[in-house]
């Protein structure tokens, strides 16, 4: 009987896993499950996403009666390796859409002696699926947003049932610290929100509220599938299911921005911006960075960051507005702090959300729109109690002074902006 490789990446679960199905299939029930630790992946990571990447993998390789295969080092030399010793008819995965992912699975598809079958990936739809009706890919997100409705997805799977999972030589798997991660994990983490996502439109900005549904790490790991989440969210009839389902949206658009401008990366897909004069990252970058700036949601935000792996998406666009605006520094610089730092890091993601902030992006908020941290804070955290848990020295002598004026940063990023217009 053939034998076929389940190379998982960002898929670490069994339900709603096509490639996984057609790996059974094509392996007639006798699958490897397969797991590569890049260190082009894991060395950039912070402590935060190695240590939620181990936890989800021993839930998955205890979902797999223990035997999940990991090996660690370039998918080019092991992938080929493993599914050789196995004599692998054929080796399946996920399509990645990402700079590296893209390279990557084509080197390994050319060091292959078997196919590599790309099915489904971690988006309810793919990057490149959305266009406009003279077949060009979008820019802006409202039509996108109309499109990607009507293009629809379908439904979840169910996990593949009589698997026998092929055993191999494994490595050990990193240690995991305290996280607690997995499919199971997500899936009642889902469950939990989806009975408060009603509220979703009137408290999604609430940094002082504990009612986010946390659900971004999950989804960068592929715990849960969004597929999944959709078709929960299609059975609730609320305003804040709907606008669930735009956020879900948006990071399709992302992913499809990403796949089209692999450059967006860390350079802004309008090129006027090339040319907008920053300052490089010195003391107050680094005030920035460590939560001292005297503007107490701003270092909130940070400490949080710094405290947890997680940042409130409101408080993301404030301290990302006042690191570009504020303080003149590229977004670049801000968003390698952050994937360094976040436990959900998603490269597109976090790429096109801090380009939105910088007014350079696709569908940008606009480059005059500068958040006054003050304003912010007294309208999202109105009784001060997120500021208080994380700048617990904020009216005390201890507390520094503002580093900038607000006033006149705003005004010197609008002279900026006016130059390269």
């Amino acid at each position: 009987m053939a034998i076929a490789v389940m190379w998982f990446r960002r898929d670490l679960r069994l339900a709603d896993n096509p490639a996984l199905l057609d790996a059974v299939s094509a392996g007639g029930g006798k699958v490897l499950g397969l797991f590569v630790l890049d260190p082009k992946l894991w060395d950039p990571a912070g402590g935060r996403r190695r240590d939620h990447l181990a936890a989800s993998l021993r839930s998955l390789s205890d979902a797999l009666g223990g035997r999940l295969v990991v090996r660690h080092g370039d998918p080019e030399d092991v992938v080929p390796a493993v599914a050789a010793e196995v004599e692998a008819a054929s080796v399946h995965i996920a399509a990645d859409y990402g700079p590296y992912g893209q390279r990557r699975d084509a080197a390994v598809e050319k060091a292959l002696d078997c196919p590599l079958v790309a099915t489904g990936s971690p988006y309810a739809v793919a990057p490149g699926r959305v266009l406009t009706q003279q077949n060009t890919p979008y820019s802006v997100f409202t039509p996108y947003f109309r499109t990607w409705l009507e293009h629809g997805w379908r439904g979840p799977v169910d996990a593949p049932g009589n698997v026998e999972w092929v055993e191999a030589t494994s490595e050990e798997l990193p240690p995991a610290g305290e996280a607690v991660a997995g499919e199971a994990v997500a899936l009642e983490q889902w469950e939990r929100y989806l009975k408060t996502v009603a509220e979703y439109g009137e408290v999604r900005d609430r940094p002082d509220l504990d009612a986010t549904s946390r659900m971004s790490v999950p989804l960068k790991y592929g715990e849960i599938h969004p597929r999944t989440m959709l078709a929960d969210l299609a059975q609730q009839r609320s305003a804040g299911a709907e606008g669930y389902r735009r956020e879900l949206a948006w990071r399709d658009f992302c992913a499809d921005l990403l796949a089209r401008h692999p450059q967006a990366a860390w350079k802004p897909l309008r090129p006027a911006f090339e040319k907008m004069q920053y300052d490089e990252p010195g003391e107050a970058f680094e005030a920035w960075c460590e939560g001292r700036t005297g503007y107490p949601i701003v270092d909130a935000g940070m400490r949080e960051l710094a405290a947890t792996g997680f940042m409130h998406n409101r408080v993301r666009m404030i301290v990302a507005s006042f690191l570009v605006k504020d303080l003149q520094v590229h977004w670049k610089y801000g968003a390698r702090w952050f994937m360094r730092r976040l436990e959900d890091g998603d490269l597109a993601s976090n790429s096109l959300n801090w380009q939105w902030v910088a007014g350079c992006g696709a569908d940008a908020s606009p480059y005059f729109r500068v958040f006054n941290p003050a304003t912010q804070e007294k309208k999202f955290d109105p009784a001060g109690e997120y500021v208080r848990r994380w700048v617990p020295e904020f009216g005390t002598p201890d507390y520094p002074e503002p580093i900038v004026d607000h006033a006149e940063a705003r005004l010197e990023a609008l002279r900026r902006y006016e130059a390269i217009r």
